[in-house]
């Protein structure tokens, strides 16, 4: 299990959530965040997020360089 203080803060006398909630399960199902999109683990509804958030990454610039082909001979 995972540990819920991360999910939620208390700011004042209201419970702020920091994670964001699956529209189609409902209360209690957060969305998992990753680099590019936000996934529920659940029912896999995914959200991506807009390519111009550069804020949201932590590593490298994101591009990958293409794989190189192998034939076999």
């Amino acid at each position: 299990m995972t540990d819920q203080s991360k999910y939620y803060k208390i700011e004042g006398e209201k419970l702020v959530r920091t994670h964001r909630i699956c529209p189609k399960c409902g209360d209690g199902y957060n969305l998992g965040e990753h680099y590019d999109r936000y996934v529920c683990g659940n029912c896999h509804y995914t959200i991506f997020k807009r390519k111009g958030a550069t804020a949201t990454r932590t590593k490298g610039t994101g591009k990958r360089s293409p794989r190189k082909r192998v034939r076999s001979q």
